[in-house]
């Protein structure tokens, strides 16, 4: 990798000359996109945890969670609106498109870190504040200040990062981390190198071009075709596992078997393909697959979400094991 690729000498804080900010620009600068998954895996955290939360709580735990999540969005775009100028993919991106500039950016992720951990803390406990602290540590400095320009494996570490939320609404609700909350840590943590990757194939010059360690331009896309194969056949196992404990049940289960099936498969296609194949039909397999990796990890965080409907409208008396149907 070049030496460009950690140029910082545009003056980290401050260096755009952007228009006057609106709400949008600052709203797109939370990753929107990136925090509905976010807030959807830890809301299925906290309503899968066996413990009756205040439905205020609740949504004041996801509320932070959620700004917290937006907070290392900003900071992220922050850090990387060097990067962000050259990739195609990031270029419209509020910092380097001249809307906000890299100090404004700055400031309100700092400004949006503190607010949510301090008021998730208050709302809950310690130790869902704690971990939401160290999910912003890990990805605004672990990830994107380190690991992501300095390894291939930047993916595959930092992706602890995306993986705490569902963690961190199992922690508000109980106070404490669990087997299972691990494992939904687990689950999307092997979920995301496959996932990441095959968007790479696809995005495969905006790598380059910005000069970050992404395992397709270290190593080739025949290595990430392999490795691809090899992190989907580990993820089964995995998520599995989380069928076996209090939060599963048949709905995941069968979400389990059905989902796995389709995720193999698709990685089985990557595996197979060779890059003429690949440019042929414009990348239409690793496309499709990326997409389909979406549903895979919001199909298994639904099936968590309707046993633990079930088992709730169970223990009520109203199902068919509950106390009425004796």
């Amino acid at each position: 990798m070049s030496d460009a690729s950690f140029d910082t000498s545009a003056n980290k804080v401050g260096s755009a000359q952007p228009q006057d900010a609106e709400f949008s620009h600052f709203f797109a600068l939370l990753k929107p996109r990136v925090m509905s998954l976010v807030v959807f895996t830890a809301l299925v955290g906290l309503l899968a945890a066996p413990v009756s939360v205040h439905p205020i709580v609740g949504f004041t735990a996801i509320l932070f969670i959620a700004i917290g999540g937006g907070a290392s969005g900003a900071l992220n775009m922050w850090w990387d609106a060097d990067i962000d100028r050259i990739m195609k993919r990031t270029k419209g991106r509020p910092i380097p498109a001249g809307l906000i500039t890299e100090g404004e950016a700055f400031g309100f992720g700092i400004a949006l870190a503190g607010i949510s951990v301090i008021m998730l803390g208050l709302a809950t406990n310690l130790v869902a504040a704690g971990l939401l602290a160290f999910t912003i540590f890990f990805y605004v400095v672990i990830y994107s200040m380190w690991l992501k320009r300095w390894t291939p494996q930047n993916i595959v570490i930092g992706g602890a990062a995306g993986a705490f939320p569902p963690m961190i609404g199992w922690a508000a609700a109980t106070g404490s981390v669990s087997i299972e909350s691990v494992l939904m840590f687990a689950l999307i943590f092997m979920w995301t190198p496959p996932h990441f990757w095959a968007l790479a194939l696809f995005m495969k010059s905006d790598y380059d071009e910005a000069g970050v360690p992404m395992l397709t331009s270290t190593h080739g896309r025949r290595v990430t075709r392999n490795h691809i194969l090899v992190y989907t056949i580990l993820l089964v196992p995995v998520s599995f596992a989380l069928a076996f404990t209090s939060i599963g049940g048949p709905a995941y289960l069968i979400a389990a078997v059905l989902l796995n099936a389709l995720f193999l498969r698709g990685a089985w296609r990557i595996w197979r393909r060779d890059e003429v194949a690949a440019d042929a039909d414009g990348y239409a397999t690793e496309k499709t697959v990326f997409k389909h990796s979406l549903y895979y990890l919001f199909g298994l965080f639904v099936a968590i979400l309707i046993d633990a409907c079930l088992r709730s409208y169970d223990l009520l008396g109203a199902g068919p094991f509950g106390v009425s149907g004796l």
